[in-house]
């Protein structure tokens, strides 16, 4: 939703009607044919350069600076 009297868009707002044009224009199958196109390219490629233990590493990360993020966030309130 746009927030009232400024007349601009959310970032959330922006991407749903920017999908819904996408999908008025090309059809709901051109979003699964670009889905597996991105995760053959991405996902898959990088499974097989690195191996599933790499995945694992990064999502560790991910965990450890969420976990970062909330302590601080605590810790400013």
């Amino acid at each position: 939703m746009a927030k009232e009297g400024k007349g601009k868009l959310s970032v959330s707002e922006a991407g749903r009607r920017g999908g819904l044009k996408v999908s008025q224009k090309y059809g709901h199958e051109f979003f699964e044919t670009i889905g597996r196109k991105g995760g053959k390219k991405g996902g898959m490629a990088v499974k097989q350069k690195y191996g599933s233990p790499f995945f694992q590493e990064i999502g560790h990360k991910g965990g450890q600076k969420v976990r970062q993020l909330i302590q601080r966030g605590k810790q400013a309130s």
